[in-house]
């Protein structure tokens, strides 16, 4: 198998993994079949399209291929069938998010520097499509980006990109880079899941001096 079938298929595999844990999220939200979809379909792709629009890169991968909105649709779908026995598999989803994750951050770095861009902005890309498709799910869903508030996520995927980009650049060989980056980018976010790695966060409280502040003016 080719690095690019390689990666291909482990991508096939993130996203409708991503589209299942979508619809597990509007399932909660008790949305109708439709809202199912549309979660699944946002949450799988929804990276990989806002960093295509953001670098001008048209047709979109799912309107030149429909066969994978469609594939993303049915297991969308196929998670309110089998959502009574989902509760038993949610250590292998997040096993398979984690491997999505850091191969969404590869795929949207490779896919920028084919486009012509710099190495830079090749990272930035990488976390768009690693990260964004979870924050559109979340905003859809009415709820605060599971990004901003739990374990380290966006971070992980910002290491996966830079050190593909990095080994990259020292020309690794493509099997050994992506066997690296992967297996980085996977244990990172499987630990900071185990141990509860999170980035320090940032809690203002109005209080009682900003009232007096504001009675003042």
């Amino acid at each position: 198998m080719q690095e690019a079938e390689f990666i291909t298929l482990l991508w096939l595999i993130g996203i409708l993994a991503e589209a299942m844990t979508g619809a597990l999220c509007a399932g909660r939200k008790q949305m109708d079949l439709f809202g199912v979809v549309i979660i699944g379909c946002a949450t799988a792709i929804g990276g990989g399209t806002l960093r295509d629009i953001l670098l001008g890169n048209y047709p979109l991968i799912w309107v030149e291929n429909i066969h994978y909105l469609l594939a993303i649709a049915f297991a969308s779908l196929l998670t309110v069938i089998i959502s009574p026995v989902m509760r038993y598999l949610s250590k292998l989803f997040l096993a398979i998010d984690a491997l999505g994750l850091a191969v969404f951050s590869i795929v949207g770095a490779q896919k920028t520097l084919l486009l012509g861009f710099s190495p830079t902005l090749a990272i930035v890309m990488g976390v768009v499509t690693g990260v964004f498709g979870g924050v559109i799910r979340d905003i859809l869903c009415n709820q605060v980006p599971l990004i901003f508030k739990k374990e380290l996520y966006a971070l992980v995927s910002l290491t996966t990109a830079s050190l593909y980009m990095l080994l990259r650049s020292f020309e690794v060989t493509e099997w050994i880079n992506l066997a690296i980056s992967l297996s980085v980018g996977f244990s990172f976010r499987m630990l900071a899941i185990r141990y509860h790695w999170g980035m320090p966060k940032f809690d203002y409280q109005h209080g009682d001096h900003g009232n007096q502040d504001s009675q003042a003016h």
